[in-house]
């Protein structure tokens, strides 16, 4: 899908992403962090999620409103593992590190730390979170809520985000397991990148109101926003391949994302009443581990990896050559891509002229990028 692209140095497009968030208000520190999550998300090959979503995620919802720019999270309720956060509709990436890591310090004294999120906003990859847990010697595990999208099994209306549940944990190879998926066959930001490259989807991703399989990727965007189409749950619809699984799947995160934190759920995560564009009110929830409460850190390390190493020595398929597990596409992708950069498709390439007149943004990181995107 990259035939075309054009490759940016991973320092010059985040650098890039930190002058347009403070172009639209958000402070320096927070800034960072949040082009810090957004361009992990493109070093690990998740292009769905990276520097794509700049824009209509995050920049068009704070100047809609929707997001406010200045982060003024505050803790309403704790207890010696355990807390619940208001993000008071700040940037999800910026509540969403500082959650993780209070679950983690609580982690480090009790042997668990658990904090739950209320009125945030999109976080990212949850993957990132996970990620830190593990580099903090930990088993991380995070969820979120998000706008409608998934259709509940035998049912063809959207009612669950795409509510993903992830998990990651240290190993003793070079790269943590990290597990990072939507609870539906596929989710927004893929279709998202199909529509933008002008692809119809596969079959069996999107379910319409009359039952039926839709492909045309540009219309279902519009069609899951009217209501008219629905995210497959992972194991497809019905119950035959096990649909039900990704539907109470979602339904878990939903839980867990909205009643410990007393926040918004189904459609009240639609971002939108009486017609107008308001808050989405997201949920979040972020868990630590500390394998030093149960084990020695490298003995855990050991055990994990070798399972892992199991696993891809396992008999294959024929016509297949390799097995892999959670974690490793993404370094490998990562080791392509560090000295090259992310691949920024032809809409991703205007987005950026577009931001920059709009925000008025100079200086010598525009200059960077300009020159080397001859726009």
């Amino acid at each position: 899908m990259h035939d075309n692209a054009v490759w940016v140095p991973f320092d010059l497009l985040e650098s890039f992403m930190v002058d347009v968030f403070k172009g639209v208000g958000v402070p320096e520190n927070d800034a960072k962090t949040c082009a810090e999550i957004l361009i992990t998300s493109d070093k690990r090959g998740i292009d769905s999620h990276g520097f794509g979503r700049l824009k209509h995620i995050y920049i068009d919802r704070i100047r809609d409103g929707q997001i406010n720019p200045v982060t003024n999270l505050e803790v309403v309720r704790e207890a010696p593992a355990t807390a619940v956060i208001d993000g008071h509709n700040g940037m999800g990436q910026v509540i969403g590190k500082k959650a993780m890591q209070l679950a983690i310090d609580k982690a480090k004294k009790y042997g668990i730390g658990m904090v739950a999120v209320r009125n945030s906003n999109h976080y990212g990859i949850a993957g990132y979170y996970t990620l830190m847990a593990a580099e903090a010697g930990m088993v991380g595990f995070t969820g979120t809520n998000a706008r409608p999208s998934i259709a509940p099994t035998f049912g063809v209306e959207n009612m669950l985000g795409t509510n993903p549940i992830t998990f990651g944990l240290p190993t003793d190879e070079d790269f943590p397991f990290v597990i990072d998926c939507a609870t539906s066959v596929t989710q927004r930001g893929k279709i998202e990148v199909y529509a933008r490259l002008g692809q119809s989807l596969p079959e069996g991703w999107v379910i319409g109101e009359d039952g039926k399989y839709k492909t045309d990727s540009e219309q279902i965007l519009v069609d899951l926003v009217k209501g008219s189409a629905a995210l497959v749950p992972l194991g497809g619809m019905g119950e035959e391949t096990g649909g039900y699984k990704g539907y109470s799947y979602a339904t878990v995160v939903e839980i867990l994302s909205a009643a410990l934190q007393n926040g918004a759920f189904l459609k009240g995560l639609l971002g939108f009443a009486d017609g107008k564009k308001v808050p989405y009110n997201l949920g979040h929830f972020f868990i630590a581990i500390n394998i030093e409460a149960f084990t020695e850190l490298a003995e855990f390390k050991k055990t994990a990896g070798q399972i892992l190493r199991d696993l891809r020595a396992s008999k294959k398929m024929p016509g297949q050559d390799r097995i892999f597990t959670a974690g490793e596409k993404e370094y490998e992708i990562w080791l392509e891509r560090k000295d090259k950069g992310a691949p920024l498709d032809s809409v991703e390439v205007k987005q950026i002229k577009q931001l920059q007149e709009e925000l008025g943004l100079k200086g010598k990181n525009v200059e960077a990028i300009n020159q080397l995107l001859l726009v």
